[in-house]
């Protein structure tokens, strides 16, 4: 229970920090995205969350307008999809940001298995089946920090289940630490 108190606290109060500490980016992607290409700044998606249940999150938009709403593993020429600004946004995870908005909503954590689209039924009933569905998702997670894109779906949710069985306060700020450090490199992201 304390536990589960510390984390939402946390989250409260880091995300609240970074939307300050992040203002610069607020004014300075929007107007990449707009100066790169045609469309939104902000991109929405329908993704399951706690329970199954659906929300949407919101990102910098990275992708050209148009491009169809499928998971990262299953898109054939990514680099055709991706506009200039977007490569550099989510190789350093910059199209993320908007994500605070969702912590702060309480639609997510920092740290929790990674939501998963609306029309990947594989990956949530997995989840579902291994109770991975009963922890708020996170920007990152265990399976984020030892593979993030190169990951099988098993591989992801069996790094989901291991989470579920031993998050501790502890094992988050690991895991936000070799996030930052992945980010910092862009390593890991397709």
């Amino acid at each position: 229970m304390f536990y589960k108190f510390a984390k939402r606290s946390f989250d409260i109060i880091f995300s609240i920090l970074l939307l300050i500490l992040f203002i610069p980016l607020w004014i300075i992607v929007p107007v990449l995205i707009k100066a790169d290409s045609k469309g939104r700044v902000i991109y929405t998606q329908k993704r399951a969350g706690t329970g199954s249940r659906y929300f949407t999150i919101y990102k910098f938009r990275s992708m050209k307008e148009g491009t169809p709403d499928i998971p990262t593993d299953k898109v054939i020429d990514q680099e055709m999809l991706n506009t200039r600004v977007g490569i550099f946004l989510r190789r350093f995870s910059i199209d993320e940001i908007p994500q605070l908005i969702n912590i702060l909503k309480g639609d997510m954590s920092f740290v929790g298995p990674r939501p998963a689209l609306h029309n990947q039924d594989y990956l949530i009933s997995l989840r579902k089946e291994k109770g991975v569905d009963r922890i708020r998702p996170g920007v990152t997670g265990l399976a984020q920090v030892n593979g993030r894109d190169a990951l099988t779906i098993e591989q992801k949710v069996d790094f989901d289940y291991k989470y579920l069985k031993t998050a501790t306060f502890a094992l988050d700020l690991k895991i936000l630490f070799m996030t930052t450090r992945a980010a910092l490199s862009g390593q890991g992201a397709n």
